[in-house]
């Protein structure tokens, strides 16, 4: 075979090539929410000069770059005047916000109990916003409804839909 033919073939085959096979065009996707890290059986304690404020526990989490999303958590909140203490299935915690989730239990250390499966508290405002059904008991007082706002610093409450059974306490004389 003639040289001419081998580099006439060649550059045949790679004319071809470069014609007929187009290149991938590969679309940069934008990268989601990436975990920093993750933590099994963990406590958060956050402080100030006055002592504890705050205390999260869980039997795992993940941290993200705004966010904790933690299972299994246990949330105390000891910066206002009463002690507040939040368990659920899971929950995030993000900008002083606590977002939980399944089998919520609400405690104050005054006796005031709530439990429901979707609710948010705020930090700051001490505010517990429930969206959907609850129970709410102090003792062998009841209250049921639903949409409840429970502002445990001002002390108050509202709801919809309310169901309530409680003792009224006669004056003793």
């Amino acid at each position: 075979m003639n040289i001419n033919y081998f580099f006439l073939a060649t550059s045949f085959l790679l004319l071809m090539v470069y014609f007929v096979f187009k290149p991938l065009e590969i679309k940069e996707q934008p990268s989601g929410d990436v975990p920093l890290f993750n933590i099994a059986s963990f406590t958060m304690y956050e402080l100030n000069t006055s002592g504890l404020l705050t205390m999260m526990n869980g039997s795992a989490a993940t941290r993200y770059k705004n966010r904790y999303a933690v299972e299994g958590i246990d949330y105390t909140d000891n910066s206002k005047k009463y002690i507040a203490n939040m368990k659920s299935k899971s929950g995030i915690y993000k900008d002083d916000i606590v977002y939980l989730e399944g089998d919520i239990i609400y405690q104050r250390e005054d006796g005031l109990t709530f439990q429901t499966q979707k609710a948010n508290y705020n930090k700051k405002t001490s505010t517990a916003v429930v969206d959907g059904e609850y129970l709410l008991y102090r003792g062998k007082d009841r209250v049921e409804g639903r949409e409840l706002r429970y502002n445990s610093s001002l002390e108050t409450i509202s709801s919809q839909d309310v169901t309530a059974k409680y003792q009224i306490q006669e004056r003793k004389r």
